[in-house]
């Protein structure tokens, strides 16, 4: 079981609206499918061994450095697989999330867990959660993750704020984003033309059906890095996640194997050009005093 302070208010519904009539997602009605779909196969082993990799050894460095277990915010978690694992190394983690299911969910995987870990639970959009992290008197977070949320959000650049009020100075930030590139090359190598004129002249990507996990206005690599410069971020990692998966269309060889791909996934994640082919960008960047 876990030691967890447990925020319980409903706010899974509270959807935060942009000027231009965007709201942020949340996936409270559709939560099993979100977990079947980004998580029930090789494409969500692919994300996790990659993030795994990417954070888990500069982890244990940070907290050898210190000294002491790292204290770690996951903003947007869903399922929240990565933070519970730091859970597990014995770290100090919060984590939140806009839906209340999805969170039913990662903690439903904790209660499995024989051993006592240092959980605390805020269901909330990231907007209330300042404000709740005040109140828990928990202090800066050495580490924020935040997986798939910006391509979520109606005004995604405003959560940079909230990242500098809640990192330590030379604290890391943990940034996975989609790749809109992604999606254009992979309708280009389809000849899906048509649908890619039609994004081009609405200027998002808008699907109708309501369970799509494509975003409908993603961020682009460009943009990003130019809020994390003018935050004064280090950029230290950046890989790319699915660097090849998604574009197969016919299985042959090692596309047969999936620890064979996972293990291609992996060396190319961080080699250019191909990282940025990668259906998702992970950039972990230093917050500079």
């Amino acid at each position: 079981m876990s030691t967890e302070h447990q925020d319980t208010q409903p706010h899974s519904n509270h959807l935060v609206a942009a000027t231009d009539d965007r709201i942020d997602r949340s996936f409270d009605g559709i939560a099993d499918h979100f977990e079947k779909k980004v998580y029930g196969g090789l494409k969500g082993e692919i994300r996790l061994a990659v993030l795994r990799r990417d954070i888990f050894g500069y982890v244990e460095q940070l907290s050898q450095s210190l000294g002491r277990p790292l204290r770690v915010l996951d903003v947007g978690a869903g399922l929240a697989q990565i933070a519970l694992e730091l859970a597990e190394q014995g770290h100090h983690v919060v984590i939140n999330d806009i839906s209340a299911n999805m969170l039913a969910k990662a903690k439903a995987s904790v209660k499995q867990k024989s051993t006592a870990l240092n959980i605390s639970w805020h269901v909330c959009p990231y907007q209330a959660l300042a404000e709740k992290l005040a109140t828990d008197n928990v202090g800066k977070f050495d580490l924020i993750l935040c997986h798939a949320l910006l391509e979520w959000l109606a005004e995604p650049k405003a959560v940079m704020d909230f990242f500098d009020s809640q990192l330590t100075d030379d604290g890391v930030l943990s940034l996975c984003f989609y790749n809109p590139a992604s999606f254009d090359y992979r309708n280009l190598i389809m000849g899906n033309f048509n649908l890619l004129d039609a994004v081009s002249e609405k200027s998002n990507y808008h699907a109708d059906n309501k369970k799509s996990l494509t975003p409908s206005y993603p961020v682009a690599k460009e943009e990003v890095a130019s809020w994390l410069q003018q935050h004064h971020y280090k950029v230290i990692i950046e890989s790319g996640l699915r660097v090849f998966h998604d574009y197969v269309s016919l299985k042959r060889g090692g596309h047969n194997d999936p620890e064979a791909v996972i293990r291609m996934e992996l060396r190319y994640s961080q080699q250019a050009p191909y990282k940025w082919l990668g259906r998702y960008l992970h950039v972990m960047a230093m917050r500079q005093a």
